[in-house]
């Protein structure tokens, strides 16, 4: 059974009561009790919208309700790290001190979220911000802090030296975020806001989520019972012999107030993500495969000697720390970007959808309505078939008020869903997801986690996301920094307890190699091994296999128009059994020769 939610005999050092806010229109929440002893780390879960962010700026003082009671202890200091922090200074130990720390303290704590304290403020990455900004509430020695998505941006190891100064914290916390794996290392209450209410539940966030259905089927029956007491308070009101007898005001008032509670429900109940991803035509067995690459970008070894192979239908995680060259490296296996020693042969027939994790694709000058028709109209293709640009936005939980706004006035999630919904019109038998997860809350997540499970392509996955990568990838390939690779079965799980000691010193506390002056620019190609060769049979049917994988796929195609045609068969139908019967064909070659074809290069390799 799930734990019951308890309460805390403690006295608060930080304390909302009864408290409401309005957003123009609409009631973000009403009648919200919350409260925050001394070193309790909790953490405030919700949909996307539902308030966390504005509930948190509450709570520390940065924005005031419209009503109901907000409570800190005298001289109590809270630390706030913003979804968007904003760095100022020269360097960033100028910046670590802003807030009242001292020099040593200051540089102290960048240094631990592995940050230079003379590094310039100017050219920052998304996780060099995000270290800066925890750095510097780390070193205010705050009572409280409060962490607003801390993880956005930050590699693995990053994470672990925040769960790290967060378990050895004295101060209280309370933390917006929706990295699973995170919030279970190091939450002790949960609150979940949810239908402008706040619920507690005093553990664990492991606990969390078996707690919370349990509470969404109760208030599910309770909603139906209401139903059914409205339909026979209804029946007995208005057609009852009886009743009409002795109807009153009273019981007009009751019927009045059930059917209220039963719209306020109603309501409240949130809108529910629409995605759908179409894998599009099958691609060749072989997606991908690079023999030997090297590459290095500017003065940066991403990899030095890699080999591997992406068939159809793997899912494939990339991982490693921020820096090593995660992006870089699928680009290169995916033909964009041409490596510096090695090969890499792409399969047939590739659709390919990319979701970038800097949401550099997006102007934001540009209307929500001109990102998804780049073309103009009011319609576009979504998976073949023409959708109206409102109805199609709406499925991914935009208003109509917000097709005509600029892209930059988006949220987080808000811009991540709308590349999310761009990037599913198309059909695509190969995914990559470069960062999917930043912005997105947990229901959002869970959605396309089984969107994700039930696809039948190919997917690339760049994570920083524990719990999501080991619950959807196969294989996870991993960069130390260096310009070391190691590929391994599972999830990050997996791959950790397999090479455990492969990001040993390449993580954020020690920077990597560096190339030296005479190979800057270009990596020198790795030494030949001396690998044992084929026989020159199986070398001349390797190489016919190669051709017959690249030139089949357009042989069915054309048979496939072929037998496509509706008066075909009425006009000749010798051709189009004579069509049936060579697509037939063409297909069982092409099963054929990529099986031969693993076979063979599985030979080559045991072999070496």
């Amino acid at each position: 059974m799930p734990p019951r939610p308890r309460t805390s005999a403690r006295a608060p050092i930080a304390a909302l009561k009864g408290v409401r806010l309005a957003d123009g229109p609409v009631q973000l929440f009403e009648g919200v009790d919350l409260a925050l002893e001394a070193r309790v780390r909790a953490c405030l879960v919700g949909r996307n919208g539902a308030g966390k962010s504005t509930l948190m700026r509450v709570l520390a003082g940065l924005v005031q309700p419209d009503g109901g009671e907000r409570f800190v202890q005298p001289g109590l200091r809270i630390a706030m790290v913003l979804q968007e922090p904003q760095i100022a200074g020269d360097t960033l130990s100028d910046y670590a001190q802003a807030g009242g720390a001292p020099s040593y303290r200051g540089d102290a704590e960048l240094m631990a979220f592995d940050l230079d304290p003379e590094k310039s403020t100017d050219g920052l990455s998304g996780g060099e911000i995000r270290r800066a900004a925890l750095a510097r509430a780390f070193a205010e020695e705050p009572d409280l802090i409060l962490l607003d998505e801390p993880t956005n941006h930050l590699d693995i190891f990053a994470i672990q030296t925040l769960e790290d100064q967060l378990s050895s914290f004295r101060a209280a916390a309370l933390i917006v975020s929706h990295d699973r794996a995170f919030l279970e290392r190091v939450t002790q209450r949960c609150f979940w806001l949810a239908h402008r209410k706040v619920r507690m539940l005093d553990e664990s966030f492991k606990t969390f989520e078996p707690w919370a259905e349990k509470v969404e089927a109760e208030e599910a029956e309770q909603f139906r019972r209401l139903t059914k007491a409205i339909e026979r308070e209804t029946y007995t009101f208005y057609r009852s012999i009886t009743a009409q007898r002795t109807r009153n005001e009273g019981r007009a008032r009751n019927l009045e107030a059930m059917r209220q509670s039963r719209a306020a429900a109603m309501r409240d109940q949130p809108r529910e993500l629409q995605m759908a991803v179409d894998s599009g035509e099958m691609s060749g067995r072989r997606v991908a495969e690079a023999r030997h690459v090297a590459k290095a970008w500017g003065d940066k070894v991403v990899v030095r000697d890699l080999s591997t192979r992406i068939l159809r239908g793997d899912r494939l995680a990339v991982v490693g720390p921020n820096g090593a060259g995660k992006t870089t490296l699928v680009r290169t296996l995916l033909g964009e970007i041409a490596p510096d020693a090695g090969t890499v042969q792409l399969g047939t027939n590739l659709q390919i959808a990319y979701l970038d994790q800097s949401r550099g694709e997006l102007n934001e000058a540009q209307t929500l309505w001109e990102v998804l028709a780049p073309s103009g109209g009011d319609s576009l293709l979504v998976r073949g078939q023409s959708k109206h640009v409102a109805a199609y936005a709406k499925e991914f939980l935009f208003k109509d008020s917000q097709l005509r706004q600029p892209v930059r006035t988006l949220s987080g999630g808000e811009r991540n869903r709308l590349l999310l919904a761009r990037a599913l019109a198309k059909p695509a038998n190969l995914m990559v997801l470069d960062e999917p997860t930043n912005d997105l809350d947990m229901d959002t997540l869970d959605l396309l986690e089984a969107l994700l499970a039930d696809y039948d392509g190919t997917l690339i996955l760049v994570s920083h996301d524990r719990d999501f990568i080991d619950r959807l990838a196969t294989s996870t390939l991993g960069l130390d920094g260096r310009g070391n690779a190691a590929k391994s079965p599972g999830g990050w799980s997996d791959f950790n307890r397999q090479h455990p000691d492969f990001f040993r010193g390449s993580a954020s506390a020690l920077p990597p190699t560096a190339m030296s002056p005479a190979e800057a620019g270009a990596v020198r190609p790795p030494e030949p091994r001396r690998l044992a060769k084929l026989s020159y049979k199986d070398q001349r049917r390797l190489e016919e296999l190669d051709r017959l994988i690249a030139s089949l796929p357009g042989e069915i195609a054309r048979l496939e128009a072929v037998v496509a045609d509706p008066g075909l068969y009425a006009r000749d139908p010798k051709a189009f059994n004579a069509a049936m019967t060579a697509m037939d064909k063409a297909r069982a070659d092409m099963a054929a020769a990529e099986i031969d074809w693993l076979a063979l290069e599985e030979k080559r390799e045991t072999m070496a």
